[in-house]
């Protein structure tokens, strides 16, 4: 009975100190509000607590707390309850650019970077095609320089209408042109090329409207001088070492050409009558004359009636003539020359030289061979305001100088090339 005493004793204890405990911690119990302002002086924003509080109340429960209307409605909405995937956006057709749509001008403009040889394959395509790859916008200018044309093929490419022709040093068959028509060709540069006469006088039979010429080195004939001269308003012709034509259509041919302002006759196989009827025919608008070569045809009257002539001369070449003197200067007095040479004419002396230093508008002077290089130094010092023996060629009416790159042709550049690496 004592044991059983002691343990309620012990158990009354025990629950006054509960009781104590129990009510201390709801005296130190956290303060919702005050909780509240703390979060939001520390500038978060508290969760507002769900009424039900079910975050981590079992579903079987919850259900059990839903009242049973509420629960029909639910599941209601449950079984009505889908996935819907967004509809997937159909997409228009891409429209697709057939080469038929596009109009012939921007079909022009692609077919314009092609070179020749693709040119040409592009117009076995379709008819369309061969109609666009022949118009004469694209064949406007030809570069075929040092190229092997078999025949048939000048022909062909001449007729669709090319302006400029560049085809130095090249081998050209029979042209075997298939209609009569006059060509539009305007500037053409055949010089060094290995053709026949033949060849090259149906070529220039059927121009008419050259403005410049270049035949440099070509063995000619009296028809195709003839045929030069149908063009009056030919501005430059050179015709640098030609051969095979007479005195009389080297005259009919000056004649002719009335606007030559650049000519080059240096060098042709010419006798005394060829260089008569030269000097003597001159056009009286030329600007710039070559007429070096002729060691023992060119005489000091010829030179003097070539100067009476030709009063707007800025660019002289008598190189190479042996039977001039400086008895020939006091004609040069009358002209505006900028430009003179005369390289190896030995009977002029190194002293006499020093006249041409009166000429006012004088830049160059070429005296290649006729003078020493302590003679040279002396003159180059005594003329201080004239370049002495600056170039050694001439480039009076010839088509290309400087860079073998060069593909112009008297400041004209061609376009439509053979070579694919051509820039």
């Amino acid at each position: 009975m004592a044991a059983l005493g002691n343990w309620r004793k012990h158990l009354q204890e025990i629950s006054t100190s509960v009781l104590n405990t129990s009510t201390k911690l709801s005296s130190w119990s956290w303060d919702v509000k005050k909780s509240s302002d703390l979060l939001c002086g520390m500038g978060v924003t508290p969760m507002e607590k769900d009424p039900q509080d079910t975050e981590n109340t079992p579903q079987d429960q919850i259900m059990q707390m839903t009242p049973p209307q509420k629960r029909q409605r639910q599941k209601e909405r449950d079984d009505c309850f889908f996935i819907a995937r967004r509809p997937r956006t159909s997409r228009l057709p891409q429209p697709v650019i057939s080469w038929d749509s596009l109009p012939d001008e921007l079909l022009l403009g692609i077919f314009s970077y092609l070179h020749v040889t693709d040119l040409l394959r592009a117009s076995r395509v379709c008819k369309r095609w061969n109609r666009l790859s022949c118009d004469e916008s694209l064949w406007h200018s030809l570069d075929l320089t040092g190229k092997h044309l078999a025949n048939g093929v000048i022909g062909n490419l001449l007729s669709l209408g090319v302006v400029v022709l560049r085809c130095p040093r090249s081998c050209v068959g029979e042209s075997l042109f298939k209609q009569v028509r006059p060509l539009r060709l305007q500037h053409a540069d055949l010089s060094n090329c290995t053709v026949s006469p033949d060849t090259l006088l149906s070529i220039i039979s059927r121009c008419h409207d050259l403005h410049n010429l270049s035949l440099e080195g070509l063995e000619l004939s009296d028809t195709i001088m003839w045929a030069i001269a149908q063009n009056s308003d030919l501005k430059r012709l050179n015709l640098c070492g030609c051969s095979g034509f007479s005195p009389e259509s080297l005259t009919q041919m000056l004649k002719s050409c009335t606007s030559l302002e650049e000519l080059n006759l240096s060098w042709c196989d010419f006798t005394a009558d060829h260089v008569k009827s030269a000097v003597e025919n001159f056009s009286a608008g030329l600007t710039q004359l070559n007429f070096s070569g002729y060691r023992q045809n060119l005489e000091i009257a010829d030179v003097e009636m070539l100067l009476q002539r030709c009063l707007y001369l800025i660019n002289l070449d008598l190189s190479d003539s042996v039977l001039l003197t400086a008895d020939c200067f006091q004609a040069l007095h009358q002209l505006r020359l900028q430009h003179l040479g005369l390289s190896r004419c030995y009977q002029i002396s190194p002293a006499a030289l020093l006249d041409l230093g009166k000429l006012p508008d004088l830049k160059n002077l070429n005296v290649f061979g006729i003078v020493t290089d302590s003679s040279l130094q002396v003159l180059k010092e005594s003329l201080p305001h004239i370049k002495i023996n600056g170039s050694m060629f001439s480039t009076i009416a010839r088509p290309t100088t400087g860079s073998k790159r060069n593909r112009d042709i008297w400041g004209i550049k061609c376009k439509l090339s053979l070579n694919r690496t051509d820039s």
